[in-house]
């Protein structure tokens, strides 16, 4: 499976994806950040899935400007959805979706540190971490990517997290964009702070290719 991880910028329409979608056409899989895209959007996300033929991972915003948890799969059916899970409580569910030949589990933003109910009982290939904007101090940057190397050896889960390009938490004016991959055993594939490029990750070779700025 070819996955790209895009660090879009923030915007209120699709424009990113769709550049990225099309000049693209070797993905399978599309991981975008959390709160990309906006409820209006959904069916037109969902067409680009099926036009494509790729499963398109990422989270939206609801009508009450919610995040909420999204997969759509290759014929652009959703098949994860559901709210994100408040801080200080335990993880909702469902954390795990199986379709076809894969098995994804999906941690939303913060979720990373909030459990693992839902992704304990059977095995998941990838687990996928959309964060809304980058992180707000080295500190956090350290201890969330620790956070996801131990997931990914505890489930020996390959681990997938990528952040928007821009924007800042609760607009505390200070923002480090990441992106990471992590594989079964821990092993750092990706590790990127300050690095907005997209990527595409090939889970077979376990490689990592640079994609030109769209």
């Amino acid at each position: 499976m070819k996955i790209l991880i895009g660090q879009p910028k923030r915007e209120n329409n699709l424009q990113q994806l769709i550049a990225e979608i099309k000049s693209n056409s070797e993905v399978d899989l599309m991981l975008f950040p959390e709160g990309y895209f906006t409820a209006n959007y959904l069916e037109e996300v969902c067409h680009l899935a099926n036009k494509h033929q790729t499963y398109i991972v990422t989270g939206y915003k609801d009508e009450k400007n919610k995040d909420r948890v999204f997969i759509a799969n290759h014929f652009g059916k959703i098949i994860l959805e559901r709210a994100k899970t408040p801080e200080n409580e335990g993880l909702y569910t469902p954390s795990k979706i199986n379709d076809k030949n894969f098995s994804f589990g999906y941690l939303l933003c913060r979720e990373i540190f909030q459990g693992l109910v839902g992704l304990e009982n059977g095995k998941v290939d990838i687990i996928f971490n959309p964060i809304g904007v980058g992180m707000f101090s080295e500190e956090q940057y350290e201890e969330w990517t620790d956070e996801a190397r131990k997931i990914a050896i505890r489930e020996k889960a390959m681990v997938i997290g990528t952040s928007h390009a821009d924007g800042s938490y609760r607009n505390c004016g200070f923002s480090i964009p990441i992106a990471y991959c992590f594989d079964q055993n821990g092993n750092n594939l990706l590790l990127s702070k300050n690095d907005t490029r997209t990527r595409i990750f090939d889970t077979e070779t376990k490689l990592i290719k640079l994609v030109e700025t769209i």
